[in-house]
């Protein structure tokens, strides 16, 4: 019998942490949080990175 291993949550952390900017549903919700348009929060993915606080820094500029 296999013994089954507890999950650990540091991965969802680490997932949290991260804007996907090809997602439909995480560029939505930043752009709803932050009320920038959604091709605002795709360009601040891809100048400041795909970190949340540095994407949220940059669009609240």
């Amino acid at each position: 019998m296999a013994t089954s291993k507890s999950k650990s949550s540091r991965g969802r952390a680490q997932d949290r942490a991260k804007v996907a900017g090809g997602q439909r549903h995480e560029v939505a919700y930043e752009s709803k949080k932050t009320g920038a348009s959604a091709s605002d929060v795709r360009r601040a993915v891809k100048s400041a990175g795909n970190s949340r606080t540095k994407v949220e820094s940059a669009l609240s500029k």
